[in-house]
């Protein structure tokens, strides 16, 4: 039977969705803020006034799921020697020459890159986002912090909503397998050693606890190679 290795535990999972669904709503309520051509957001959300008072809580909870990814992730999206040079090639990579990319961990480089870039942009939303939510109670004498709060968000936002959007065409076009990954949890030993051959040899290597996934599937040959 195709053999299947555990890829994301299901605490990884949940605290996954809980910061792509919260942030959804921030990216969809905070465009219907940004401008009054799309207003309309808000109202499908429930009205201008719901989305203005749930937004702020929205954005603790993302806040919060920033910090349960970051404790549980911060050992593996650490730069290695090996991301670095992957970043060399980060071209061919993007012109799908896998066999010019050099092998990488449980996440590449562009996927460090890119939960650095949302764990930095959170916490510029969070500190900038807890001033607009209190401004009324800022005094004039420091009006200067709500200036500094409106430029500070925007920007983050900005970032924030380039990086999810790459994030979402990588996971779901360029990586065929990277949604059902991240849904399920398991992927083919196959996947595993073709996107992350070092992440997959150390889970072969002895000492290490390799969880394995039977595919509920009739078995087959052991000549037949497996597919993704």
């Amino acid at each position: 039977m195709t053999r299947r290795v555990v890829r994301y535990k299901f605490n990884e999972r949940l605290v996954h969705a809980a910061a792509g669904l919260s942030y959804m709503y921030l990216l969809l309520t905070g465009l219907a803020f940004w401008t009054p051509a799309l207003y309309w957001l808000a109202v499908v959300l429930g009205g201008g006034y719901l989305s203005r008072v749930v937004h702020p809580w929205v954005g603790l909870l993302f806040s919060g799921a920033l910090v349960w990814m970051f404790v549980i992730w911060r050992g593996d999206m650490r730069v290695t020697t090996e991301d670095r040079a992957w970043r060399r090639a980060m071209r061919q990579y993007i012109r799908n020459e896998d066999a010019r990319v050099p092998p990488a961990w449980r996440f590449n480089y562009g996927q460090k890159l890119l939960f650095w870039l949302m764990v930095g942009g959170g916490a510029a939303l969070l500190l900038s986002g807890v001033v607009l939510w209190f401004v009324a109670s800022i005094p004039w004498e420091l009006r200067f912090l709500r200036y500094t709060a409106t430029l500070v968000h925007a920007v983050a936002a900005l970032l924030t909503v380039g990086g999810f959007i790459i994030h979402v065409y990588m996971g779901t076009a360029v990586v065929p397998g990277g949604l059902s990954a991240i849904i399920h949890g398991e992927v083919t030993e196959e996947w595993a050693r073709h996107h992350h051959s070092l992440w997959f040899a150390r889970l072969q290597s002895p000492g290490f606890p390799r969880p394995l996934a039977a595919d509920p599937q009739p078995p087959v040959k052991s000549d037949a190679r497996s597919r993704d």
